[in-house]
């Protein structure tokens, strides 16, 4: 479908195609429509198929339907993380550019008197994080009196990061009569309960099977020795000329030791996690977006929210204790209709982990098996430590049955594990993402 079947604003429509986008994705033209009716939605879609528009351009339309003179808060947009407030924000500027309209983020990681005086000079727009928000309203920095549209995005990392009494307390500020957009890529078994909570009589809006991967991801494992990862990782990505390659870790410490080890083997890598500061944070990913850095090594941090341009690989150096982030983490790459590769190094500890993963999936992820990274079977799994905030509580591990798999050279060959659907090409003509987020 394309926009302007819509029901858009010339406005909105003229934004849209400055940012080159011509066809609505799935989740744009079902969400969009309802959404400028009123309604209370639900909405579950793949990463990367353009969530943020479909929340982001219909939210505009309402506030410019609705114009009024005075500088108040009339709309509010909660997100899990920094780098997903600032790309959502980003998103609202470019698709607000012909419209007047004031927008500021809000994070923690930085000094809070700029975001003091800007609140001052008064906003209409908000994307934040729960945390700072949370902090400017008992210091009396805002008020969301006036808030008729409120946006929970990504609801169940929210959740997953222990978000869910700073949301009450910040909805709580807010008036009863206002209209509510929950988005997220992954529904937990806690979404239904917080969309009851915060939403009137909801449309639900799912355009794919709940928790499923994108098509035109290609995914692969390769089992080795957890002492070998690093090794096999400098190999596959020296073997096949990676030049952008985003590798997950479970931990900051070991998100740190990555990216020393793989600069040490002559990789230009550098690491992104919570307890960098946000100008570190900002200045590695902007690296990375150049191609000044061709390893950006991060935490589950980056899984919501960093957007890199045609992003071509993704390396599970750990598998992840949730597994809905295995979802997300894979979600950075084969956005806006292009392709990309997933690739997850899995030792025998994490054999729990990888049988979670495909039950969540409802598919098998082809293993393959490289020449010269054989399993040594006489170790034994062990169990993982899992972080505070993780979900699952199963001790992880398992037998020492041998991996199967098919013999592979450095690259592998293509997996035919997409989420359990067909290798099925999407349209030719560009799709709207989240501005260059996606969603």
């Amino acid at each position: 479908m394309l926009f302007n079947q819509l029901g858009l604003t010339t406005e909105l429509l003229r934004a849209v195609q400055n940012q080159g986008y011509e066809t609505a994705t799935p989740v744009q033209h079902k969400a969009i429509p309802l959404i400028l009716e009123g309604r209370d939605i639900l909405a579950g879609a793949q990463t990367g198929t353009g969530k943020t528009a479909g929340f982001t351009l219909p939210l505009l339309q309402h506030l410019q339907k609705n114009n009024v003179s005075s500088r108040r808060v009339r709309a509010l947009i909660l997100t899990p993380t920094r780098e997903l407030a600032a790309q959502v924000h980003e998103s609202v500027q470019n698709y607000g550019r012909h419209l007047d309209f004031r927008s500021m983020e809000i994070y923690g990681g930085v000094n809070s008197k700029p975001q003091i005086n800007r609140l001052r000079k008064g906003v209409d727009i908000i994307v934040a994080t729960p945390g700072r928000l949370l902090d400017h309203i008992q210091q009396r920095n805002v008020n969301l009196s006036g808030v008729e549209m409120l946006v929970l995005d990504e609801a169940d990392r929210m959740l997953d990061m222990g978000f869910i009494r700073d949301i009450r307390k910040i909805v709580a500020e807010l008036p009863k009569q206002r209209q509510s957009l929950l988005f997220s890529a992954t529904f937990s078994n806690e979404i239904p309960k917080l969309a009851s909570d915060f939403l009137i009589d909801p449309i639900e809006v799912q355009v794919s099977a709940p928790n499923s991967t994108v098509d035109l991801v290609e995914q692969s494992v390769y089992p080795v020795d957890k002492r070998r990862k690093r090794e096999l990782l400098s190999e596959l990505i020296g073997k096949e000329n990676w030049q952008q390659v985003l590798v997950f870790t479970r931990t900051k410490h070991g998100a740190n030791r990555l990216a020393e080890q793989l600069s040490g083997d002559g990789i230009q890598s550098v690491a992104i996690h919570g307890n960098k500061s946000q100008a570190a944070r900002t200045k590695a990913l902007a690296s990375f977006k150049m191609g000044k850095v061709r390893v950006l090594v991060a935490t589950d941090i980056a899984a919501r929210g960093l957007d890199i341009d045609k992003l071509p690989h993704v390396v599970n150096f750990e598998l992840p204790h949730v597994s809905e982030d295995y979802v997300h983490r894979i979600g950075r790459t084969a956005r806006a209709g292009r392709e990309g590769q997933a690739v997850s190094l899995v030792c025998i500890d994490e054999k729990k982990l990888l049988a979670d993963i495909e039950n969540l999936l409802k598919t098998k992820i082809e293993k393959i098996l490289m020449p010269g990274y054989e399993i040594d079977p006489r170790i034994k799994a062990e169990p993982i430590v899992q972080g505070r905030q993780q979900r699952s509580k199963r001790p992880q591990g398992g037998g020492n049955n041998a991996w199967r798999g098919k013999p592979g050279g450095s690259r592998g060959g293509k997996s035919n594990s997409r989420g359990g659907k067909p290798n099925a090409r999407g349209p030719q003509r560009k799709q709207a993402s989240g501005g260059r987020r996606g969603g």
